[in-house]
């Protein structure tokens, strides 16, 4: 069955997950899931059972802290609790295979670590996921990154749900100033501006408009920019609620990899940041 999955572990990061979690979770008016993830923080080779029922009942409490947490939120939400050990993101994968999207918390501010949950499921899991930097605002603002991919129709998809369930306007970047941009990697287009913003800014324009289309009444601008796609998102992300990229854009080569943009937005964003794979992935 269809429902929001939410990685839980009682931090402010996750909290402000949460939140997240049962907003979309209500909007969509699908069920909330609660997860959380224990392990045993010793070497396999030392297994105290006694002290490992004590770990295994602090998550559960703790797990049972986000569920009410979560219907204080929002009375009437029908909200369920999976409780699973071992390592977090490979349980939330599992976990989210029948989920709309996943969402984790993160850091407000401040680099992720590379071995961190929220780079390395969103680089796995087939569901989109959203890694929760800050509160949704009321009034906001979705930035999705475009460069004509069948990832970035994949956000622009996404980012137009996200749109019309919140009210927010969608603002479409197509940061086009790299090799990988070029249609029919004609690098003789970098030699005139002109030819370039035209060609590139078709692209633009033919990814944005059957979203228009299904979605009439959400507010869209596009913007051409020319800068590397990194660049131009970082910038557009400033003072934007929401930013959202495909897993991997057009130069995506590795199967199972975040793309460098994704990645350096889900370590410096500001704000929060949804990966979403394409069909299939």
């Amino acid at each position: 069955m269809s429902h929001v999955l939410v990685g839980y572990d009682g931090g402010a990061g996750s909290e402000r997950a949460l939140r997240w979690a049962v907003d979309e979770a209500r909007l969509r008016h699908l069920p909330l899931t609660v997860c959380h993830v224990w392990r045993w923080p010793y070497p396999i080779t030392y297994i105290d059972y006694e002290g490992v029922g004590i770990v295994k009942r602090m998550g559960e409490h703790l797990l049972d802290s986000g569920v009410e947490l979560a219907r204080e939120m929002a009375p009437g939400l029908q909200v369920t609790k999976r409780l699973k050990d071992g390592s977090v993101y490979p349980a939330l994968v599992h976990q989210g295979e029948d989920a709309d999207l996943i969402v984790v918390g993160s850091h407000e501010t401040g680099e992720l670590p590379i071995g961190s949950t929220a780079l390395q499921l969103p680089a796995r899991a087939r569901r989109p996921v959203v890694v929760v930097r800050t509160a949704a605002p009321r009034d906001g603002r979705v930035v999705v990154g475009v460069d004509g991919s069948p990832s970035a129709d994949a956000a622009l998809a996404f980012g137009f749900e996200q749109a019309a369930l919140r009210g927010w306007e969608l603002r479409a970047v197509y940061g086009c100033w790299e090799p990988g941009a070029a249609p029919d990697g004609d690098l003789s287009l970098f030699e005139d501006e002109d030819k370039l913003r035209h060609a590139c800014g078709s692209i633009l324009e033919r990814a944005v408009a059957p979203w228009r289309v299904k979605y009439p009444y959400v507010r869209v601008v596009t913007e051409l920019v020319l800068r590397s796609p990194r660049e131009a998102l970082f910038e557009a992300a400033g003072g934007a609620a929401l930013v959202v990229v495909g897993r991997r854009g057009a130069g995506g080569v590795e199967p199972l990899a975040l793309g460098s943009t994704s990645q350096a937005l889900l370590q410096n964003a500001a704000c929060t940041v949804a990966v979403v794979p394409r069909a299939g992935e």
